[in-house]
Order: C-alpha cells, then sequence, then structure tokens
C-alpha cells in the first residue's frame, strides 16, 4: 500500500480522468468517460488516497487548521507572509485568501475521485465481489473524511453529486457523511485483517472512529459513546506507552493508530510533499521554513498543568537536542517549533518521508469521555479520561461533573491533540472561540467566524452561489 500510494501511473489516472480544469473547484466529477481500459478500481482508489498527500497538506492545510486557532503562530520571519498566512494568523482573512480556496478544491477533487471509483467498481467485471466491496468502502470512507472537513468549514456545502451550486443544509451534509461510514463499516476489514501489503488503507476501525467524530460535532451524544466504546473495545488498539514516541516512524500504523496518511517507503518519493519542511526550524542551522510554530499562549497551557511530557513532545525547542542526537541551534530564527510535524530521516526534504497522524486512540477515550459526560454518566467519563492523564504521568481527574468535567475534557484535548488539525474546529464546536482567540490577543467575530468563506474564485465560477455572513 505505502508504494501504491505514489505510484506515478496510479496519480495519472486520478488527474486525467478525473481532475479536469484545476481552477473548476466541484466540476470533477465522474462525469468523464472511464472505461476498463483506462484504469481499474484499485488505481482510483488509490488516486483518492493520494490527494491526502498533495503540497496543500503542508500550507493551506496548516493556515486552516492550526495557525488559525491559539495553539499557533505563522512563524517563519516577520516580513515572510506565507501568502496568506499572516492575514489567518491575525484573523484578517477574506474569500481571497489563498489557503481555503486550495483546501476547498483539494477536498472536492477527493470527493469526486471517491465518487469516481465507486461507480466504476460497482460494475467492474474483473475483480471478486469480496474486493469490490472492499474498494467501495475504502472510498467511502475517503468521501466522507473529506466532507467532513468541508462541513465543518464551511456549513452548508454543495453536495457534489446533486449540484455544483446549491447548498445544501449541514445537517444533510452529515447525514450523507454518516450514511457513508456505516456503509463502509460493513464493507471493510478490521486492521488485523490486511494483509501486510496493504498497511494503511481505511479499516472497519477507521470508520467507527471517524463515525464516532462526526456524531460528536453533531452533539449525538449517545451514537458517539457507543461507536467510541465499539473501537474501544474491538481488540484492535492500544495506547502507546509512551506519548513521545508517537510521531515517530517506530510507531507507524502502530498499536494505536486507527488510520494515517502513508509516506514512508523503501526510497525517497513523493511522500507528504513538504509537511515536514514547511515547519521545520528555520535559519541558517535550521532545516525547514519555520510555519505553523507553537504559540506562547499553547506552552502556557502546557506548563499550567504540569504536563511535559506532552509538551517536550509537541514543541522543539530553540537550542535543544531533539531525541535523535539533533542539535537544534539557539540561533534558529523561532523560540518553538511543531515537533510532530518533525522528520528524523528526512527533516527538510521537500519529498517527505513522515506518516500523518490522521486517527488514534487517545483522541477516541476523550470523545467518549466527553460524550458520556454529556450523557450524565460520569463515572465512564472520568475513567475514559484519566486513561489518557494516566500514560502522560498527571494526576486523575476526580470528584467532578457536569460543566467542570467539561472544561477538564476540552482541556485534555487541546493538550493530547495539539498540532493534530482540530483545533480550530473544536473552539468553534464547543463555542469557546471568542474567548480563546481573546486571551490569545486575536478579536474572533461572532456571526462571521464560525464559517469559512466560500473561496472568492469559486464565486466567479458559480456567482449564484451564496457567501456565507461577513464575507
Amino acid at each position: 500500500m505505502k508504494k501504491q500510494y505514489r505510484k506515478i501511473v496510479c496519480m495519472f489516472f486520478a488527474a486525467a480522468f478525473l481532475a479536469g480544469c484545476s481552477e473548476d473547484y466541484l466540476d470533477v466529477t465522474s462525469r468523464a468517460d472511464l472505461t476498463t481500459d483506462q484504469a481499474t478500481p484499485d488505481a482510483l482508489v488509490i488516486g483518492v488516497y493520494g490527494q491526502l498527500t498533495e503540497w496543500d497538506y503542508a500550507f493551506s492545510y496548516l493556515g486552516i487548521t492550526e495557525i488559525l486557532s491559539d495553539n499557533a503562530d505563522k512563524g517563519s520571519s516577520p516580513s515572510d507572509t506565507g501568502g496568506d498566512k499572516q492575514e489567518l494568523d491575525q484573523l484578517l482573512f477574506t474569500s481571497s485568501s489563498g489557503s481555503f480556496g486550495a483546501m476547498w478544491a483539494n477536498w472536492y477533487k477527493a470527493i469526486g475521485r471517491a465518487t469516481a471509483a465507486i461507480e466504476l467498481t460497482e460494475t467492474y467485471e474483473g475483480i471478486t465481489d469480496e474486493h469490490r466491496s472492499r474498494l467501495i468502502g475504502e472510498a467511502e470512507f475517503l468521501r466522507a473524511y473529506n466532507y467532513f472537513f468541508l462541513v465543518r468549514g464551511w456549513g452548508d456545502v454543495p453536495l457534489q453529486h446533486i449540484s455544483l451550486v446549491d447548498r445544501v443544509s449541514k445537517q444533510e451534509v452529515y447525514d450523507y457523511i454518516e450514511q457513508d461510514l456505516l456503509d463502509a463499516i460493513d464493507r471493510l476489514p478490521q486492521k488485523s485483517e490486511y494483509a501486510a501489503a496493504d498497511l494503511g488503507r481505511a479499516t472497519k476501525g477507521a470508520a467507527q472512529a471517524l463515525l464516532s467524530k462526526v456524531y460528536l460535532y453533531q452533539e449525538k451524544w449517545q451514537e458517539a459513546y457507543d461507536m467510541a466504546q465499539t473501537v474501544i473495545t474491538s481488540g484492535e488498539y492500544g495506547l502507546e506507552t509512551d506519548y513521545s514516541v508517537l510521531w515517530r516512524a517506530s510507531s507507524e500504523n502502530g498499536t494505536e493508530s486507527i488510520f494515517e496518511v502513508q509516506a514512508r517507503g523503501e526510497s525517497v518519493a513523493h511522500g507528504v510533499q513538504q509537511y515536514s519542511q514547511t515547519q521545520g526550524a528555520r535559519g541558517t542551522s535550521g532545516w525547514g521554513w519555520g510555519f505553523n510554530t507553537p504559540s506562547q499562549n499553547l506552552l502556557d497551557a502546557f506548563n499550567a498543568e504540569g504536563d511535559n511530557i506532552r509538551r517536550d513532545a509537541t514543541i522543539i525547542f530553540a537550542g535543544e537536542t531533539l531525541f535523535d542526537g539533533r542539535e537544534v541551534s539557539a540561533s534558529v530564527e523561532n523560540p518553538m517549533y511543531n515537533e510532530k510535524a518533525y522528520s528524523s530521516a528526512n527533516a527538510g526534504d521537500g519529498d517527505g518521508d513522515k506518516n500523518i497522524r490522521v486517527l488514534r486512540l487517545g483522541e477516541i477515550y476523550l470523545i467518549a469521555a466527553e460524550a458520556a459526560n454529556e450523557l450524565g454518566n460520569t463515572g465512564a467519563s472520568l475513567s475514559n479520561l484519566n486513561i489518557v492523564r494516566e500514560r502522560v504521568s498527571l494526576d486523575p481527574v476526580e470528584g467532578v461533573s457536569g460543566d467542570a468535567l467539561r472544561q477538564a475534557i476540552w482541556k485534555e484535548r487541546r493538550l493530547e491533540l495539539a498540532f493534530e488539525h482540530d483545533r480550530w474546529f473544536d473552539l468553534v464546536r464547543t463555542g469557546q472561540a471568542e474567548a480563546a482567540m481573546q486571551a490569545n490577543g486575536k478579536t474572533f467575530i461572532v456571526g462571521t467566524h464560525e464559517l469559512f468563506p466560500i473561496p472568492y474564485n469559486q464565486l466567479i465560477q458559480t456567482p449564484e452561489m451564496v457567501q456565507n455572513p461577513g464575507y
């Protein structure tokens, strides 16, 4: 699977037959004339996975998931705006801010690829029914994953198979995501049932984990709790005993991993293009561009909790020596960098070799904790929360319930999942965004910043599409 991720032929199929004009953001459905002598189901499904390795995930993605939030600053040098990264950092973004357009296009292209893969696979004659069903499940999982970003970012969005212009309600989008994931759960094997060559493909557990998160964002507490518990008790996953190894090569696709973007291979290849490089230490003695740096606000949060283990696994400090012996000069441009993006073997290379963790068991425990608290099941909530805290040698949370426990869980999500690309969405969904951004010296505009702007280029193409409020 990891070799297949980067096979040029697979990317060629996806690009040539699905993408069309690169600026035609939504018009990447299956209208292209696909035949069995042009592409195979396997090639098209790999093309959907391949979208996860594109340059957009190394820069634009950082901007609209972390740099927006109180976890991160733009970084780099003061004079380097990073395109729109400075305006994102200052919450001064507009519909012309390029990161929104890049990810909007990326996610819709991935959805188009997934739909085309499903349609071809359903009638393709050269594979077994078991293989057919699994490939459809993989594509459904990936389509749901991409729609989940769109609905969290923009709210009402077009369902591509229905219209390229009309935005359906947020609830309709969530219903479609749920439908895809429930079907994928029925079709996909467990992680342990895959052959070694297929390591990294979407699994039943990945679909269940993502569905628990989808339920969480809709405040479907019972469903979120039940699905999270299904993953926890499946016997397929376990917590890494040492939090600090979670982002190292030794733990890729390991016991805690539920789904991650595959990048490492036998030789340096495309990988996740420049993900490590853009976030690496900057300066004559550094190895990267220095963007998406940990904020003082985040450092203060770690220190206030006495959370040294997760702090030191998340943040590279100027002047420290890393786990692999690399010395970080005290003269690098920024005082802190994102250690979760660091690759020991391939630190500053453009073609990265680092797997990017997307879903892992630590988060599923916190989903179960939050949902249980909202259901009034304080015992189950505390148990799941404290499992996560025990791993990093923090005292258990005791004697609290209701709102006090809710606040403790939200804090735990921040510290456990920092730089895993959910912080902004968590702030918005929990209603913390205005206060959190004010505490970080930035102004969150209530009624506008809860949603991203529809990209300017999309509105030029489809002027009848309705813009979000305030843009």
